[in-house]
């Protein structure tokens, strides 16, 4: 990548920096149809961008000029290396400070693309990046650790990054299995009794399981799969008795866990499997004075080194913006201690 990075002396009414992109035919892929690309990055670092031929001048104050400029250098690292630019990595850039994450995953094996300083997750479907600095944290600690938890509000990509890492690592031969579980808690809702066999009456609390897959292996491939019982989506209390070998294994909300059921489900764990527990504190549905099994292990487990507990903040939510303005808001309403 060669880009020019002219600074002239700043003055009194406008400070700027001006970017020299080599290859016109990225510059327009990066800057977008109409320009949105480019008004995604101003409205995000509140700074004014000019396209003048193969120029880009960012007009701002320093730190939000710099971090642009930084922004804007990683997206065209991006369209070099023949990746898309997308609202999601303009937004994921964004956050990350425009830091180099590297040129795209190669064909090679996803465990030394980790290992290799790379933040990235393969699937069949689509390349999985995060997008916060947490998630960077989080997705390297499901390669590098056979169990993870993954702790924080609603939105922040908890169970979304731990199937893609599963779907990656089943794909690429290091597990046989992918089994995801969580525990079938109402949401603070008297459903009634549902119709149909059992797998009927599971199935509307594992959709949210099922979406995530969907979106990392082609339908048919996961419907054969799950015929084939290597994908399992299941209950936490079907796997009482168990011994989960060579699987990815997620747990999900798991704060609706009573202490009872995350010890049986923590003790599952078997030769060649990694385990992911997933959970929000602020969002526990279990009865008035039942324990939630996550925050007995996060007491019980913190100390032990080969666990890695991972902390997101209503800052890693990459749902819609509004949805980490109402985690604040409830976070400061909620009472201290």
């Amino acid at each position: 990548m060669a880009i020019s990075v002219l600074t002239p002396p700043p003055t009194p009414e406008s400070e700027e920096t001006t970017l020299e992109f080599p290859d016109n035919r990225l510059l327009v892929d990066l800057c977008g149809e109409f320009d949105r690309n480019l008004a995604q990055v101003e409205d995000k670092l509140g700074v004014q961008i000019l396209r003048r031929g193969n120029q880009l001048g960012v007009i701002g104050e320093d730190e939000a000029r710099g971090r642009a400029a930084m922004v804007l250098e990683a997206l065209y690292a991006r369209l070099e290396a023949g990746r898309e630019i997308d609202p999601g990595a303009i937004d994921g850039e964004i956050r990350m400070g425009g830091s180099d994450r590297g040129t795209g995953a190669r064909a090679g094996d996803q465990m030394e693309l980790f290992q290799g300083g790379q933040v990235e997750i393969k699937t069949r479907k689509k390349l999985v990046e995060p997008r916060t600095e947490a998630q960077k944290a989080y997705v390297r600690a499901l390669f590098t650790h056979e169990l993870a938890f993954g702790i924080g509000p609603a939105g922040t990509g908890k169970t979304y990054l731990a199937v893609a890492a599963g779907v990656s690592l089943f794909i690429g031969g290091h597990v046989d299995r992918i089994i995801l579980s969580r525990p079938a808690v109402e949401a603070g809702e008297r459903l009634g009794f549902l119709p149909g066999d059992m797998k009927d009456k599971v199935d509307p609390y594992m959709q949210p399981l099922y979406d995530a897959l969907n979106d990392f292996l082609p339908g048919k491939q996961v419907a054969k799969l799950i015929e084939e019982k290597r994908i399992e989506i299941a209950p936490l209390a079907f796997m009482r008795g168990r011994t989960l070998s060579n699987a990815f294994v997620v747990l999900d909300e798991a704060q609706n866990a009573t202490a009872m059921q995350m010890k049986m489900f923590l003790t599952r764990l078997g030769e060649g499997s990694r385990m992911v527990i997933t959970g929000d504190r602020s969002q526990v549905d279990l009865p008035r004075g039942v324990t939630s099994g996550l925050s007995e292990a996060e007491r019980l487990l913190k100390a032990i080194p080969d666990l890695s507990f991972n902390y997101f903040t209503a800052k890693d939510v990459v749902r819609h913006p509004l949805v980490a303005k109402i985690i604040e808001a409830y976070d400061a309403d909620a009472p201290s201690g």
